[in-house]
């Protein structure tokens, strides 16, 4: 069963790339969690702060990105699995009122 409130994101990452597009989900600051899998094992999954970006994911996330790091180091490809909270849905503007009948030119 699928939860609404969360969207999943799965995606193969090769070792030397992992810290990077990390680096990258971390500064986006719309995660909520990341899951690192190798063959269906967990290697490591850890959440995120929502609305942490730029310089305070660096100064946050640094134990994680050195354990991802050696993770890098020490895996071919991995399997990146994304958890974000869906966009809220755009209001859409009012229709323009008809009348009862459905005609335009009454």
């Amino acid at each position: 069963m699928t939860d609404p409130r969360h969207h999943f994101e799965t995606f193969k990452v090769r070792g030397g790339q992992l810290l990077d597009r990390i680096r990258e989900i971390i500064e986006e600051g719309n995660a909520r969690r990341v899951i690192l899998k190798k063959d269906n094992r967990v290697l490591l999954e850890f959440p995120l702060s929502v609305g942490v970006g730029g310089a305070a994911a660096a100064v946050l996330f640094a134990p994680t990105l050195a354990a991802v790091g050696a993770i890098a180091a020490l895996v071919s490809d991995v399997d990146v699995i994304i958890e974000r909270r869906p966009a809220p849905p755009q209001e859409l503007p009012p229709a323009e009122q008809q009348p009862p009948n459905g005609d335009a030119n009454a």
